[in-house]
């Protein structure tokens, strides 16, 4: 009896430390930092600037490109249904040219004054009436014609002139993101695509293609702060995708997109960021939510994709990317997503 219940004093004190060391030991668990990436994550603000400023004028100047093929398109199949409707009238025209010459050695007047009776005057009268009025409607119509197919023609010459604009600027922002990645990049690489990647489903854009202007007006669902509906609805395609582990989209401090709530950093592991590089399965998903999001670029606004030391970008595609070393700046723990 002694022993026993000295016992059961110390039960609540041994209980107590227990609890005390599993809440330490769970806060000290090595490998896990806080749900959050450092803020130059991206590198310098400079290549953050130049990455956003390059990405967007590439998407920008596509979009046009996009339109104007559209427009050239429209002009091209008007122009060719006003090529088919020249041709007719010409042959139409060309029978009344026919025909006048052979009659014409008699004009309206004499063929009035050979009318044998008053009735035959006005019978032949009102058949003149007729043929002026069908000839000059045919002659109208082909005037018109020739005037449409003429403006089809400067339509898609237009078009055309256009679209070297737009290449010219897309080849210019290639040419600047190569240069701005030049410190951090070794040049192209493998890079993350899978034909297998689900396809997302496009986000809302203005009737010209573009993409609308937005601000970070949603709740974020993954933090306290914002992010604009566009990159919500690319979280909502990633997770409907059936990646669904942790992600972190708005943060306050440091530069490029995150501020502005158009990033989001997805954890390849599955309870939250580790301060390690990804391997095995973590790897593979990180793999896969890269792939998903290079796949669907055009349908959901992406600028830029960092994963795995390398960066994806539209107008330079996969290139090598290298940090400061560690996972985080090196995006070897996490995928990096910026949203236009």
């Amino acid at each position: 009896m002694r022993r026993t219940a000295p016992a059961r004093c110390l039960n609540p004190l041994v209980a107590l430390v227990a609890a005390v060391s599993v809440l330490f030991g769970a806060l000290a668990a090595p490998g896990y930092a806080a749900p959050t990436t450092p803020p130059n994550e991206g590198g310098t603000k400079s290549l953050r600037d130049a990455l956003e400023a390059t990405a967007k004028g590439h998407i920008e100047a596509k979009a046009r490109l996009d339109s104007s093929k559209q427009r050239q398109k429209v002009a091209t199949e008007q122009f060719r249904a006003a090529e088919l409707q020249l041709a007719l009238l010409t042959v139409q025209v060309g029978e009344v040219a026919a025909e006048s010459y052979r009659l014409g050695r008699l004009t309206p007047i004499s063929m009035l004054l050979n009318s044998t009776s008053p009735e035959a005057f006005l019978q032949r009268a009102a058949g003149l009436e007729i043929m002026a009025q069908r000839d000059d409607k045919r002659l109208r119509a082909l005037t018109a014609a020739r005037e449409q197919a003429a403006k089809a023609k400067a339509a898609i010459d237009a078009e055309v002139v256009e679209q070297q604009k737009q290449l010219a600027i897309m080849e210019r922002k290639k040419k600047d993101a190569e240069r701005a990645l030049a410190a951090v990049s070794r040049g192209t690489s493998g890079g993350f695509v899978s034909t297998n990647s689900p396809s997302a489903k496009p986000a809302p854009r203005n009737s010209d293609g573009s993409w609308p202007s937005e601000s970070c007006s949603v709740d974020d669902p993954t933090t306290s702060g914002c992010i604009t509906p566009r990159t919500l609805h690319a979280l909502q395609q990633a997770k409907a995708a059936g990646y669904t582990r942790y992600v972190s989209c708005y943060r306050s401090g440091g530069g490029g997109e995150h501020p502005k709530g158009r990033a989001c950093d997805f954890s390849a592991a599955a309870g939250g960021f580790k301060d390690q590089t990804a391997t095995g399965g973590d790897k593979s998903y990180g793999d896969a939510v890269a792939s998903f999001y290079v796949k669907n670029a055009s349908r959901l606004g992406v600028l830029y994709v960092i994963w795995y030391r390398q960066i994806w970008h539209p107008g330079t595609g996969w290139r090598a990317y290298s940090g400061s070393g560690s996972p985080a700046a090196d995006h070897t723990n996490h995928v990096h997503l910026s949203m236009y």
